[in-house]
C-alpha cells in the first residue's frame, strides 16, 4: 500500500530518531511549510538523500535515493520575511515508488517499511555497543568534540539507528545503513564500518573538530 508524501531532498541522510533542524528560505519550501501547517498533526514530509545534484534550486536534485525517512514537525519558528526555522524528528523509513514533479515541490508515492530486529540482533547489538564506545574514545582522543556521553539504548532497532546517525561516515555508507532490511543486518554492517574507522583513527593524527556528536541525535 502506498501513500502520498511531500518530499524534501537533502544532501544528508535522515534516520528514525534523529533530530533534524532546518532553515527554510526557498519559496517552494516556504509553501511546503505553509501547506503542512494547514494540515492536522502529525505534520510530516519525507527527507530523501540526493544521489545526483544538489539542494538549492528548482530541478537541482536530479536523482534521489530509493529509501528515505519521514520527518515530523516538532517546532516551527516563522520569520516576518516568510522564512521558517523548524525542528523535525525522523520517524519512519519509506521506499520511494514514484515522484510527482508537477507541483512547486516534489511529492512522492511511498511505501512504508517495517522495523524488524532480525535474527541475532541482540548479539550484534552488544558487539556494536562495545565497538561504538571504543570508536568514540578514539575520536575524542583524536580531537573530536562531543557535548556529552551518549546513553546507548538496549533495543537493537533504536541502537542501530543511533549508531548510524552518530558515526562519522560518508553519505553512501549512511544510505546503505538506512536501507538495511532489518536491525541485525544494519548492526553487522555497522560492526564492519566501526572496525574500519577505528583502524583508520589509529593512524590519523587528528580529525576535524566538531565532526562528532553535535547534540543532534535523539534516541527516542
Amino acid at each position: 500500500m502506498t501513500a502520498r508524501l511531500p518530499l524534501f531532498p537533502l544532501g544528508t541522510v535522515l534516520f528514525p530518531g534523529l533530530v533534524l533542524p532546518l532553515h527554510l528560505f526557498e519559496e517552494r519550501y516556504r509553501l511546503l511549510m505553509r501547506d503542512l501547517l494547514e494540515m492536522p498533526e502529525p505534520r510530516r514530509f519525507g527527507v530523501v538523500a540526493i544521489e545526483l545534484g544538489h539542494e538549492v534550486g528548482e530541478g537541482a536534485a536530479r536523482r534521489l535515493a530509493p529509501v528515505g525517512c519521514t520527518a515530523d514537525l516538532h517546532t516551527v519558528q516563522p520569520h516576518p520575511d516568510g522564512r521558517f526555522d523548524v525542528v523535525t524528528v525522523g520517524t519512519a523509513r519509506f521506499r520511494l515508488k514514484e515522484i510527482d514533479r508537477s507541483g512547486p515541490y516534489l511529492v512522492g508515492d511511498v511505501e512504508y517499511l517495517g522495523e524488524e530486529a532480525g535474527e541475532g540482533a541482540a548479539e550484534a547489538a552488544a558487539r556494536v555497543a562495545r565497538l561504538f564506545h571504543a570508536y568514540r574514545e578514539r575520536l575524542l582522543s583524536a580531537g573530536a568534540e562531543a557535548d556529552e556521553p551518549l546513553e546507548l539504548p538496549d533495543d537493537p532497532v533504536r541502537l542501530s539507528y543511533l549508531v548510524a546517525a552518530a558515526a562519522v561516515l560518508d553519505s553512501g555508507d549512511k544510505q546503505r545503513l538506512l536501507e538495511a532490511e532489518d536491525a541485525a543486518l544494519r548492526l553487522r554492517a555497522e560492526q564492519d564500518l566501526l572496525e574500519r574507522e577505528i583502524r583508520l583513527l589509529e593512524v590519523l593524527p587528528a580529525v576535524p573538530a566538531g565532526q562528532f556528536l553535535d547534540g543532534a541525535v535523539h534516541p527516542n
